[in-house]
This record gives C-alpha cells, sequence and structure tokens, in this order.
C-alpha cells in the first residue's frame, strides 16, 4: 500500500478507521525525516493491512501545533480514534517492524473499555 498525505481536513476521518494508522510527522528541510522516508515506505509495501500517512509539519502547521508535535521526525500511531503510540526520533527498520507487530496485537474491545472505566471514574469525582 502506498504512503497517503494527510490534511488538517483528512485527518480526523484517517484516525477513526478500524485499520491502523501511523503516521510520519516530518518536514522537507529535515535531514533526518528524509533519511527515515525510504524505511517509513518499505513497511508501507508490507504492511497493506496498516495504513501508512504522512504530515507535512511545514504545510499542516496548526494540525501538528494542535498535536504537539515539538520535533521531528515523529511517529504517531491511532487505532480506532486512539492514540497507542508516540514518539520523536527516527526508527530503525527493525524497530518500526517490532511497533507494527505490537500495534496490531493490541486488544482494542479492551482498551474501550479501560478509556470507559476511566471516563466513568472521572466524572464520577468531579
Amino acid at each position: 500500500m502506498s504512503v497517503i498525505e494527510l490534511t488538517q481536513d483528512t485527518f480526523q476521518a484517517a484516525t477513526q478507521a478500524d485499520q491502523p494508522l501511523i503516521i510520519d510527522f516530518w518536514a522537507p528541510w529535515c535531514g533526518p525525516c528524509r533519511q527515515f522516508g525510504p524505511t517509513f515506505e518499505a513497511a508501507a509495501e508490507k504492511h497493506p493491512d496498516v495504513t501508512f500517512a504522512k504530515i507535512n509539519t511545514e504545510e499542516q502547521q496548526e494540525l501538528a501545533a494542535a498535536l504537539r508535535i515539538r520535533s521531528i521526525p515523529t511517529l504517531m500511531v491511532f487505532r480506532e480514534n486512539v492514540l497507542l503510540f508516540q514518539q520523536a526520533g527516527a526508527l530503525s527498520a527493525s524497530q518500526l517492524e517490532e511497533l507494527l507487530t505490537q500495534v496490531k496485537a493490541v486488544d482494542m474491545t479492551a482498551v474501550h473499555a479501560e478509556i470507559a472505566a476511566q471516563e466513568k471514574a472521572s466524572s464520577t469525582t468531579h
């Protein structure tokens, strides 16, 4: 699967999909971002069951600011509108593979139940 470009207009819909979404925040002037690009694209080819996306922080400054992106490259992984992972810095190919394996193994039913329990607990304490 190819890598898609996300914008402020397409970001929300992409995070709500059932399929895992991994986002690479980058900029054209960023050396480490350019070095990580081929690793990210190779992983996209190997994992058609994951949506791979890039957000150009120069073109999408409001979105990057809203998501508190402080350094690039930064990776974020979402599943079913839940942020499961966020880390600044490029990963090696093997680290990216390990991350994808872990993300696919997450029991989202349990995650949603935990979120609901936390929301219920916080609403009863206010």
